[in-house]
């Protein structure tokens, strides 16, 4: 008896990616591409329209980002199988993307043949992390992972503001900003507030491309 095609839902906001990931597919036997997303909540609405085998789910979208749209489909169907595709080597966003229910983590980069291998495994039931993100991970200690609140401060420091104005929009004391700064630095091991900002942008703590993420208490 023929074995029914695995099928597959995408989620990414580029166009041409898309295209590149639905060509690798239709060349490839064994696999049915069934619908394509733009973004984080098409993807969970594509979800429970078809409930595919896999979803190739990009991380940085603009309307909700891939490891949101990962967290809710898998709250709401917990067998789903979702590889989590992105440009960055970030250990934050393994952590993140891993957390939140990802069975798979590649790197758009990544040659035709090693994307078709993962897809089949982790059909198969295997999870599947490239070895260098592993070692990634394993360098870093629960101490150092950043607060929300850290993050947030970090993300308008990316934006150019001051501790005045971070202070001023999170609703907290100047003093209270220096403080946050000086944690997360310690954390990064950075020199100043721009190689923090660098290397959060390196490890996938912050995106260039999200908006600061909303006020805590």
């Amino acid at each position: 008896m023929e074995q029914a095609p695995i099928t597959v839902v995408t989620a990414d906001d580029h166009p041409v990616f898309r295209q590149g990931i639905a060509s690798v597919l239709a060349s490839a036997p064994g696999f049915c591409l069934v619908a394509e997303a733009t973004g984080g909540r098409e993807a969970i609405a594509l979800y429970r329209c078809h409930r595919p085998d896999l979803v190739l789910m990009d991380i940085q979208m603009p309307d909700l980002d891939g490891v949101e749209a990962t967290h809710s489909i898998r709250h709401e169907f917990p067998h789903a199988a979702i590889v989590v595709l992105t440009t960055y080597e970030g250990d934050a966003l393994v952590m993140r993307a891993m957390k939140a229910g990802a069975a798979g983590y590649l790197l758009k980069s990544a040659a035709r043949h090693e994307m078709l291998e993962t897809l089949r495994a982790i059909h198969s039931g295997q999870r599947h992390v490239p070895p260098l993100l592993i070692q990634a991970v394993a360098r870093q200690t629960p101490g150092d992972e950043l607060t929300p609140r850290e993050i947030q401060v970090l993300e308008l420091a990316s934006l150019g503001k001051s501790n005045r104005l971070i202070g001023q929009q999170l609703c907290i004391a100047e003093e209270t900003v220096k403080v946050h700064m000086k944690n997360l630095m310690a954390k990064l091991q950075a020199n100043d507030r721009t190689h923090a900002v660098l290397l959060a942008l390196g490890r996938g703590i912050i995106s260039i491309r999200n908006r600061p993420r909303p006020v805590l208490s």
